[in-house]
């Protein structure tokens, strides 16, 4: 339903674009919206393959787990070497930089109209930081529009919101309270009321570069009209708030400063971050902007611009957020992400040839990796974790009957190798930051590997009981332990 035309404040608006905001994809093409997990023919094949596993047990119980063994152990190995790949690419080449002065050097009466959107729900605690984090941006306000996008009965935002006082730039919009409370849903229906060119997503407890928006505009200038996405690096300015922050910085600084770069390179579909993300209005749009039913919208929306032939680049410039400080809440968001990689995967598999041609054999084989690959790993690791403690404590004749030596061996080099090869990554990702007191971290992170499996299994329990169900990650338990007067990226903190 379109709403140009339409008063903004009008109920008629309103009813139009939530319409649009939670049926606007599904009505358009449903089998690209996870509002159906599993759609019939995937359920078939499904069935079919566990009615054959199931049968073949039953007939040759070793000779099946040991074809089974041998399938995730080629999964094990395949994944871990594309991942080395992508490093390397991705140690070589780095990020887009976009330097301060060309940033600043475009005049501001040449800077396209902005549009950032920051969905927040229940949370009164982080909304100061935002109107810190707004002012601090290097951008003509009246090129600028930020909309805070507010669940209608969400009260004790709205009322730290409006306690903040007036913002000229900042727009309180109150999205009509739906099913489903997803973020995607509130970023499509504050889509209707953007103005501008370029549209980004922030958290509310974001500190963006100041100049981000600068180096997004240049990015875009200087690139090809097939890049759709500008993705900004994100960190965590309380990385050394504890042990799991330092897990969790490790991680994001392997993510988004060396894999995405070596995935830049390719045609493969990027993942998106959750914020940080600077769309081409126009593209967005033509895309179907994001689904309400998907719990990382961000990932899918990756899948969908590589699909329809656009690209996404990376650029050298840092978003800082909150890592999760407690181990429960890194569960909860850890497991919907999880979740979300496999919803996306499903809804991109719908149509597997039309993917392939688009994104090519290997990225469709990456794609299937990152997506499928990622969660499936860190849940088959429980079940191989617990066998290598089996086989310690009393070496059951079972475990050495379905590891014969030409599944054994390969599966010992995925163990030590592959471990190896993920530390190692770490390791040279710290180095290359100079991120020294992320060394404990990274030496000790198979404890973190082991959070991440008990994640990836409640994700994929929550993916057949409550697919599109967002699981809300708390913030405002932090304390900015790796904010640097000095940097850039925290001026925005300081602008508080």
């Amino acid at each position: 339903m379109t709403t140009e035309g339409m008063d903004p404040d009008s109920d008629e608006f309103k009813e139009a674009a939530l319409f649009d905001a939670i049926e606007g994809l599904r009505t358009v093409d449903p089998l690209r919206s996870a509002s159906t997990a599993i759609v019939g023919w995937q359920k078939a094949v499904l069935i079919v393959f566990c009615v054959v596993v199931i049968g073949c047990a039953v007939w040759q119980p070793i000779a099946t787990v040991t074809v089974l063994i041998g399938l995730c152990t080629l999964l094990y190995v395949w994944s871990m070497a594309d991942r080395l790949v992508l490093f390397r690419r991705g140690l070589a080449s780095g990020p887009i930089t976009i330097s301060d002065e060309r940033a600043r050097a475009v005049p501001d009466s040449e800077l396209p109209a902005y549009t950032i959107l920051v969905p927040a729900y229940n949370e009164p605690e982080v909304v100061a930081d935002l109107i810190g984090a707004m002012g601090a941006l290097e951008y003509p306000a009246e090129k600028l529009q930020v909309l805070l996008l507010l669940e209608a009965d969400d009260d004790v935002t709205i009322n730290a919101a409006q306690a903040c006082g007036d913002v000229d730039t900042i727009t309180i919009v109150l999205v009509p309270p739906a099913d489903p409370r997803t973020k995607p849903k509130a970023c499509n229906y504050g889509l209707h009321l953007a103005t501008g060119d370029i549209v980004t997503i922030y958290d509310a407890e974001d500190l963006p570069d100041p100049l981000q928006l600068r180096r997004v505009v240049v990015a875009f200038a200087e690139g090809d009209d097939t890049i759709a996405c500008v993705q900004a690096k994100l960190a965590f300015h309380n990385g050394r708030q504890n042990l799991l922050c330092g897990w969790f910085t490790a991680d994001y600084g392997l993510w988004f400063g060396y894999l995405l770069p070596g995935l830049m390179r390719s045609k493969s579909p990027i993942p998106l971050g959750g914020t940080s993300n600077h769309l081409r209005r126009s593209v967005l749009r033509e895309i179907g902007a994001w689904d309400p039913f998907n719990v990382t919208e961000d990932a899918d929306l990756g899948v969908r611009i590589a699909e329809t032939g656009y690209r996404t680049a990376v650029i050298d410039s840092v978003t800082l957020e909150e890592a999760n400080s407690d181990h429960i809440n890194w569960i909860r968001q850890r497991s919907r992400w999880y979740k979300g990689y496999l919803q996306t995967w499903l809804v991109h598999v719908r149509r597997p040839v039309t993917l392939w041609k688009a994104i090519g054999t290997v990225g469709f084989i990456r794609f299937t990796l990152l997506l499928m690959g990622t969660p499936i790993i860190a849940c088959l690791n429980l079940i191989f974790w617990l066998i290598t403690v089996m086989w310690f404590l009393g070496q059951p004749a079972f475990i050495e009957e379905v590891f014969p030596w030409y599944i054994y061996f390969p599966a010992l080099i995925s163990l030590i190798f592959g471990n190896g090869a993920t530390i190692y990554m770490n390791l040279i990702a710290i180095r290359e930051d100079d991120r020294p007191d992320l060394l404990v971290p990274v030496l000790t992170v198979p404890v973190y590997w082991v959070m991440m499996s008990i994640a990836s299994a409640k994700g994929c329990y929550q993916l057949i009981r409550n697919p599109s169900y967002w699981e809300k990650t708390f913030h405002g338990l932090s304390v900015k332990t790796d904010v640097n007067p000095d940097d850039p990226a925290t001026e925005a903190g300081n602008a508080q």
